[in-house]
């Protein structure tokens, strides 16, 4: 998302350098959206992938209706839109099949039954292989279950924002359905190195997001100064204990997408795979990090996710 919108910076060398390096490494599923650009995301990522298509697993989203231009037309869910949503992707990421397809956001004008039994159909068609859905209740994601089976289930998740673990996980767990967290960093706030709005680009979106305004982040940069202090026993970054920690929450249950645009930070988030955190650790930053400890929405706008 990063390479294409929202965080300023980087230039396109760096998000292919970054792609190519991501390969080298082993990783092997890219996410993305529709939305993101709008639509230019799909088409930088579907360059980069296509000569290693075969073993790689692309998912990508679809729910938000936006102009070329970035206007933004609110959601739609409806079935018309799923088919044709689908297939603007499908010719965007120069694929034939998308691996993993979600719903972005439940439109809540149409019965989620509706928007994921018109994408059964496109299972069905050989479009798509596995279905998901994001930010989405256990009630909702039971509904669309039911319709047809769903593999994966994206939502927020990081020591941050540990709604998932209350409630959605069990149903995930009940059901065999995977989990994706992403913004395990919390965008970028468990990195430490956002202590204050300046230090954000004048047009970043996360000066509009509550957890980064004057009234909330110094709070919030409070709390980072335990996670640093632990890090600092583990002669490691706070992001890399931060990763690590998810990670190991969500071992054998669930993926962790990292979002980075530059090859730098690429390096760093992938070494967080050598960080294994004692019992006793994972108990200390639980404690230090319960839910709800941070200040602030994760959006400005928190009406298009669901709550439980």
């Amino acid at each position: 998302m990063g390479m294409s919108e929202f965080y300023p910076g980087g230039t396109l060398a760096d998000s292919r350098a970054t792609i190519r390096k991501a390969l080298d490494s082993g990783v092997t599923m890219f996410d993305t959206a529709d939305m993101y650009g709008p639509f230019t995301n799909e088409r930088l990522l579907g360059r980069a992938l296509r000569p290693h298509r075969s073993r790689v697993l692309i998912a990508t989203k679809f729910g938000y209706v936006r102009h070329a231009d970035g206007t933004r037309l609110g959601l739609n869910g409806h079935p018309y839109y799923v088919a044709e949503a689908c297939d603007a992707s499908l010719r965007r990421l120069g694929t034939d099949y998308i691996d993993l397809y979600y719903l972005h956001r439940v439109d809540r004008n149409v019965p989620v039954e509706d928007s994921i039994g018109a994408m059964a159909k496109l299972v069905r068609a050989g479009k798509v292989r596995f279905l998901g859905i994001s930010e989405a209740s256990p009630d909702t994601v039971r509904r669309a279950h039911a319709v047809s089976p769903l593999s994966a289930v994206q939502t927020e998740y990081s020591l941050l924002s540990r709604d998932p673990e209350f409630g959605l996980f069990d149903t995930l767990s009940g059901l065999k359905i995977g989990f994706v967290g992403y913004a395990p960093l919390g965008r970028g706030l468990l990195t430490g190195r956002y202590r204050d709005r300046e230090d954000l680009p004048a047009d970043d979106y996360r000066r509009a997001t509550p957890r980064f305004s004057p009234e909330n982040l110094p709070h919030n940069v409070e709390l980072l100064e335990r996670l640093a202090t632990l890090a600092a026993m583990r002669s490691t970054s706070p992001a890399q204990l931060a990763l690590a920690w998810v990670r190991q929450r969500l071992d054998g249950f669930g993926v962790t997408l990292v979002g980075t645009k530059r090859l730098a930070t690429l390096e760093e988030d992938l070494r967080s795979l050598s960080v294994q955190l004692s019992p006793d650790e994972l108990t200390e930053l639980d404690r230090i990090f319960p839910r709800g400890v941070a200040r602030g929405e994760r959006y400005p706008d928190m009406s298009r996710v669901e709550r439980w």
